[in-house]
């Protein structure tokens, strides 16, 4: 016997935060009987439903991607818009979805896969997994702005852990900077908050690596799959 909410997140249909989120919101019955509490111990044989959906009690085998995401598509497995989507580039007959987000038009990796636990090892931001993007912004930054960056700065409402931030180069013709900028949180839209909340625009952003993982080989829109080494190895990580 397991926790319903592992329950669901080793099944693949989402991460185990998502799962509680299902659970405390009264979208998950098991065996026709609503349950909106945490810690239910559920059978392989229980009947698992969440909202129209009735989870296959099989286990499937886990898949782990990484995609060199495009400009102009969304990392959700649907849109109600009818744009691409991330899980459109990848071909994969089991369900799988992105772990995080990256924006419409932001650029470069994001991994995708069908286990829950490992999507839920890596969002947490106690895990303390880097991830490091290159942001082009409007205006030549100031020392007293990438200081604030690396000490946190304060979006919507709540203080961003230190950054590691290393300019790369100004365009004084243009007036932009190009930096490198290193943090292990994954809020809304962060980056871009970020440099809003020290007076700055981001104009372009790429997600260059996760931890160890990088880009390296790939063009825009192509994928590989994990090794068994990386995945065990990012679970070491923490």
């Amino acid at each position: 016997m397991e926790r319903l909410q592992k329950k669901i997140a080793t099944s693949g249909y989402a991460s185990r935060r998502k799962a509680e989120e299902l659970i405390k919101a009264g979208k998950v019955m098991v065996n026709h009987e609503l349950v909106t509490e945490m810690g239910v111990l559920v059978k392989d044989t229980d009947v698992i439903q969440i909202e129209d959906h009735i989870l296959d009690s099989t286990k499937e085998d886990h898949v782990y991607y990484l995609l060199y995401k495009p400009e102009a598509v969304i990392a959700s497995t649907n849109d109600e818009k009818n744009r691409k989507v991330v899980t459109d580039l990848i071909n994969e007959e089991r369900r799988i979805y992105p772990i995080g987000r990256l924006d419409y038009n932001t650029t470069g990796i994001i991994l995708l896969t069908n286990d829950g636990e490992f999507a839920n090892f890596m969002m947490h931001p106690s895990n303390n997994i880097d991830k490091v993007y290159l942001v082009k912004i409007n205006g030549l930054i100031k020392a007293e702005a990438i200081n604030q960056l690396k000490k946190g700065v304060s979006i919507d409402g709540v203080k961003t852990s230190p950054a590691k931030v290393k300019l790369k180069s100004y365009n004084t013709k243009n007036s932009t900077s190009i930096l490198h900028i290193t943090i292990h949180e994954g809020k809304n839209h962060q980056i871009k908050k970020m440099f809003e909340a020290v007076g700055y625009e981001v104009v372009k952003l790429k997600r260059e690596s996760i931890g160890f993982l990088t880009l390296e080989g790939l063009k825009p829109g192509e994928y590989r799959t994990l090794t068994i080494k990386e995945v065990k190895t990012l679970f070491s990580m923490k």
